[in-house]
């Protein structure tokens, strides 16, 4: 039985057999997250309240670690999942402020909270179709109807969210129309110019080596990632951001698909998986 909050039980996460628990911890998944993440801050609320409220510019090795630890949890995490929603929204009760356009705003208002949700799915999909094998129609409605179950992990209602593909893309164009801009933490999520501090995890010699290596390291590894940010936020995105994209960087995106399609797939659990995906799949099939 799950656990209950008074009397209503927790909401289930993604089932074990589900697209999901396939993708979500898949390493070339994750390589999607930037773009999420740049989706989620277009918006001026959200943009605001990351600006003056993380630790994505002082911490952000460490922002990134517990952002996708969280993640992971909502799909794999089992009864954990519903206590990791909570976390979050209590970790979010005290964020607001007034954003670029002099509204008010609080992270935790649906509007605001349903579009970090959302991003997930169109660049869920837009991905897949560059690092694997696109979705079929059914796939896709079976993605949406599980990513549905992901919000109600994260405490949204129903009535907050479009309960179809059907009813998601006029809302999210919506959104592209009247909402997104190119916010300040865009521009720094994508920046390659801006100082990123090596990461400060790992074995000492690897966090030595780091620090020696860095100042050629960095350069190279920020254009990589300005390159996947823009590169996986569906086109439309893109154009309602203000980002440039030029036909070279799509061949070359589809060039770098082609080698992640064909290895991926091809890898063993331990080197394709992130941990905790790979030790809920494990169990899982050591249930059955």
């Amino acid at each position: 039985m799950p656990p209950h909050t008074g009397d209503v039980p927790d909401p289930a996460p993604p089932p074990p057999d589900g697209i999901l628990w396939d993708i979500a911890g898949e390493y070339r998944t994750l390589l999607a997250l930037p773009a999420a993440m740049a989706l989620q801050v277009a918006h001026p609320a959200v943009g605001a309240g990351v600006d003056e409220h993380s630790v994505f510019r002082t911490d952000p090795w460490g922002r990134g670690e517990r952002s996708i630890r969280s993640l992971l949890l909502w799909v794999y995490g089992g009864e954990a999942a519903a206590a990791e929603g909570r976390r979050l929204r209590a970790l979010h009760r005290d964020v607001r402020g007034t954003d670029t356009r002099g509204r008010h705003y609080h992270a935790l208002t649906p509007a605001n909270y349903a579009w970090v949700h959302a991003t997930g799915f169109p660049v869920h999909r837009h991905a897949r179709a560059y690092l694997g094998e696109p979705f079929t129609p059914a796939q896709e409605r079976q993605l949406y109807a599980e990513w549905l179950q992901v919000g109600r992990v994260l405490g949204l209602h129903d009535r907050d969210m479009p309960q179809s593909p059907e009813e998601f893309w006029p809302y999210y164009r919506r959104m592209l129309t009247e909402e997104l801009e190119q916010t300040a933490v865009v521009r720094e999520l994508i920046a390659v110019d801006r100082p990123v501090p090596p990461p400060d995890r790992g074995p000492r010699a690897l966090r030595v080596a780091l620090r020696v290596l860095w100042p050629l390291l960095w350069p190279g590894l920020a254009r990589f990632r300005r390159f996947l940010t823009v590169g996986l936020l569906p086109p439309d995105a893109r154009a309602a951001i203000g980002l440039a994209w030029t036909p070279r960087q799509e061949r070359r995106l589809i060039r770098f698909g082609r080698v992640v399609r064909r290895i991926g797939p091809r890898l063993p659990e331990r080197l394709r998986y992130a941990p905790v995906a790979r030790r809920a799949r494990a169990a899982h099939r050591a249930r059955g």
